[in-house]
């Protein structure tokens, strides 16, 4: 007999990605980043949050809502791998996996209990995008969570960042309280680790804006923003 259990969407996420392509690999990567969690009516009650503000991090665990498949396979081709070698579904963060769950340590920037949608919680460093379901949010103890001596196999942490080039009539475009962040984004280079053509421009939607960029070497350099899909309405 096949155990399962019915879990609930507590929240949702409110991001300035309305797309995948553009989102940090890891959370924790772009702690300019700034993000709201947004609970469900079911669970707007002041009374669930107390005590939390204690606490510096939190866990989310959450839906890969943007990846979808009836069927699991044992093996995928993770693109940190450039996408050509197979590995164990459960040596890797594939979103194609038998429960489809995701889980990130973001920031908590603030709690905030009496706003139009309910109680909500301000973070920073997330990874998710925008209306992604969270399952759970549960506080992050360093003393617990934190293993200094755990090895990363086949995920070391990346090595350098690109140089971000943004003319002033570019930056212009850009709202003040965004720029930071999305130079933080770009900086981390979106492109899929198997891509390197310096005459292709490539173009991601954040906070908005649609932003197009070329990389040559290490210089990312923004060419086009323009108006784009907004974020943080879900």
């Amino acid at each position: 007999m096949e155990d399962k259990i019915q879990m609930k969407v507590v929240a949702r996420m409110e991001s300035q990605f309305v797309s995948k392509f553009g989102i940090p690999r890891q959370s924790g990567l772009v702690e300019e980043l700034r993000s709201t969690v947004v609970f469900e009516p079911e669970f707007r009650s002041p009374d669930a949050l107390r005590g939390l503000e204690g606490f510096s991090h939190l866990w989310l665990i959450w839906g890969f809502s943007a990846n979808r498949r009836e069927t699991w396979s044992p093996t995928v081709r993770p693109p940190r791998l450039g996408g050509n070698r197979r590995l164990g579904v459960f040596a890797t963060r594939s979103p194609f996996r038998p429960n489809p769950l995701g889980l990130s340590c973001v920031k908590l920037e603030g709690v905030e209990l009496s706003t139009p949608k309910g109680p909500v919680l301000h973070v920073s460093g997330a990874d998710l995008m925008d209306g992604t379901p969270i399952y759970d949010i549960k506080p992050y103890v360093p003393y617990a969570d934190c293993r200094p001596e755990a090895r990363e196999g086949f995920a070391p942490a990346p090595e350098g960042r690109l140089r971000v080039e943004i003319s002033p009539e570019m930056e212009g475009r850009i709202p003040p309280e965004q720029r930071e962040a999305l130079q933080g984004v770009l900086s981390w280079d979106p492109r899929p680790h198997y891509q390197n053509d310096p005459q292709r421009v490539y173009g991601m939607s954040f906070a908005g804006m649609e932003v197009k960029f070329i990389v040559a070497g290490e210089v990312l350099t923004v060419v086009e923003v323009t108006e784009g899909p907004g974020a943080g309405g879900f």
